[in-house]
């Protein structure tokens, strides 16, 4: 009895294989280890797990719908998390093709075995990338989600919609996750934290967006993947008060829900910069520059639904998230 993690290697997806190993459970992990960005932390995030007796991990890209086919086969996990995807709002305008080749394609590979092996419940990973223009706060998943403004954010709403027509269809269990601004420990090279470590340690400057006016829901690690184990054993069911005259957007009446995970406690980049600031014990050389094609100016997690289905509610502090953040990279780094 084996949960599949697609993205095992990845940032939520490697710390989510660990967690999961800790607590007894079979993971068999899938990941393309593209060159997205420096692949050398893929493979030490993995070393932490990669000879754990209950732990099985193969590379493979979602596209490969035979090696896909294969895995579901040889494992028949009963239980799949989908954290596998191309990454980034910006890196989506430069390369659309490739969010189309392993979001959309890719994911169909997924869902369609999820289907025909029986799986109980597939989670999988969206975005808070696809409340797009919308400007009502605190961003919820009963408002609708009709405007992204990336193919990033247009690429996960489709798994939402896709998915819904596979609980539809094949009465398939699927929640969504809108994840919001994740940091922290192991996490991404190509993202701010990452970014503006390297170069304020390096006395570099750095590229501060929108002219640092930002506000964003930032959420620790560790809070996305407690959220992700709690709902993984809980699989959506359907709504029965669904009203198709006024349909709700989180639910249905059929076996999928989407939820958000954030800290639903925005700030403004420039106290994130200065948290980090004051851990560095380093002041930071700011290049302004306006808001950024495909980004938008501020994010805020509703979690309610989170609350009242879960019990649970991320709470790690920023600054104690930063300052984990900081320890962390200057032991692997060696700085």
């Amino acid at each position: 009895m084996s949960i599949l993690i697609t993205g095992s290697a990845v940032f939520i997806g490697s710390e989510l294989c660990l967690q999961l190993l800790q607590l007894g459970k079979k993971v068999v992990g899938i990941d393309n280890h593209n060159s997205y960005y420096d692949p050398k932390i893929k493979e030490n995030r993995l070393a932490r797990y990669l000879n754990h007796p209950n732990y099985k991990h193969h590379r493979i890209d979602l596209n490969n719908k035979a090696a896909i086919d294969n895995i579901f086969e040889n494992y028949n996990p009963y239980k799949v998390v989908n954290l596998a995807a191309q990454a980034g709002v910006r890196y989506s305008i430069e390369n659309p093709t490739s969010y189309i080749e392993s979001n959309i394609f890719g994911f169909m590979n997924i869902l369609e075995n999820c289907r025909n092996h029986k799986v109980e419940h597939l989670v999988y990973a969206s975005t808070s990338s696809v409340y797009g223009a919308n400007t009502k706060m605190p961003f919820s998943e009963n408002d609708n989600t009709n405007h992204p403004l990336s193919i990033y954010a247009a690429s996960k709403k489709s798994n939402e919609l896709m998915s819904h027509a596979y609980s539809y269809l094949f009465k398939l269990p699927t929640t969504g996750l809108r994840f919001f601004t994740v940091y922290g420990p192991w996490g991404r090279p190509d993202m701010a934290l990452f970014k503006f470590t390297k170069n304020i340690l390096e006395e570099k400057p750095i590229d501060v967006f929108n002219y640092g006016k930002h506000t964003r829901d930032f959420t620790y690690i560790d809070d996305i993947v407690k959220g992700i184990i709690k709902i993984i054993d809980n699989p959506a069911t359907s709504n029965k008060n669904w009203n198709s005259d006024q349909p709700d957007p989180a639910t249905s009446n059929v076996p999928w829900r989407i939820y958000n995970i954030g800290n639903n406690k925005p700030i403004l980049l420039m106290d994130y910069i200065k948290a980090l600031e004051k851990t560095l014990d380093k002041k930071a050389i700011i290049n302004y520059l306006p808001l950024q094609l495909g980004d938008v100016p501020d994010t805020c997690a509703d979690t309610n639904n989170l609350k009242i289905n879960f019990s649970y509610k991320p709470s790690t502090p920023v600054f104690h998230g930063v300052s984990n953040f900081v320890t962390w990279y200057k032991n692997y780094y060696q700085e």
